[in-house]
């Protein structure tokens, strides 16, 4: 009996850890802890892990080559799903966007601009990236990789009876481009990303999460205060209700991403509010 007390202690240490170490529900946009990388690169990956995430979205390698990265990501045990590209890159060097993504293990490879002039989105421009979306797309496809578009806002100025969004779903191939919806980009100009993802099914395979705190004023032209990030259900995006809708409509993976200068803080929030659904 004298053994069991003993060992009690060191069971409950076990147990603590494990909680630890309780894989995150999500994924994570490393962009998030941007600044912590810059500093640290090792220190914040490790971090990372800490807070439980076994899946990432890729968004640069702050100074490694891809291979000392993907070194990293391994000895950590997070796996890179998706790892983003230039459009520049997508129009003139698919074969080096390939490269990067092969080498990183991701199967996504995710776009988030479309060069366009000023705040107006025009015709031109959506034209012009369902042109090179579309091309890219099918290189990468070849080559057992998906391209996803990551809306950011200005997509959804109005075009004819509806938005350029509704264009570019119209105009890419579904075989080879998906989307990656940010919810904070689809709230901002004015639209609800719950009935997008209704009015839109399987043709989101991707999602960042970001909640926005109440009283930001819309906008259509892809820019916000960062600070307006706030932790996941305390904003009003509506995270829960499209969490419940997004499998539905065939999301594969979620990512986190808080670019506000408290994400260290905020995100272990967001996952205690992601747990609780």
């Amino acid at each position: 009996m004298r053994n069991v007390y003993f060992l009690l202690p060191f069971l409950f240490l076990g147990n603590l850890a494990a909680l630890a170490q309780k894989p995150a529900p999500v994924g994570i946009e490393l962009y998030s802890f941007r600044d912590q990388f810059a500093k640290d690169v090792p220190g914040t990956m490790a971090k990372v892990k800490q807070m439980g995430f076994r899946e990432a979205e890729i968004a640069g390698t702050y100074g490694l080559s891809l291979t000392d990265f993907r070194t990293l990501l391994d000895e950590n045990k997070i796996k890179a799903i998706s790892t983003g590209a230039s459009y520049e890159d997508l129009d003139s060097n698919v074969p080096k966007v390939i490269a990067e993504a092969k080498a990183l293990g991701a199967k996504y490879v995710v776009c988030a601009w479309i060069p366009h002039a000023g705040d107006a989105f025009t015709i031109y421009d959506a034209d012009r990236a369902v042109d090179v979306f579309n091309t890219a797309g099918k290189l990468l496809a070849d080559n057992d990789l998906t391209l996803c578009y990551h809306t950011h806002g200005y997509e959804f100025q109005t075009y004819k009876d509806g938005t350029f969004f509704d264009y570019l779903a119209e105009n890419l191939d579904p075989k080879s481009v998906r989307f990656e919806m940010d919810v904070f980009w689809v709230k901002m100009p004015g639209y609800d990303p719950v009935a997008l993802l209704q009015k839109y099914p399987k043709r989101f395979a991707l999602m960042h999460l970001k909640d926005r705190k109440p009283g930001t004023p819309d906008s259509q032209n892809g820019r916000a205060d960062v600070e307006s990030n706030v932790v996941l259900g305390k904003g009003d995006v509506g995270i829960a209700a499209i969490m419940k809708q997004a499998k539905k409509s065939g999301v594969k993976h979620f990512f986190i991403e808080d670019e506000s200068s408290r994400s260290m803080e905020q995100v272990p929030q967001s996952l205690d509010f992601l747990r609780s659904l």
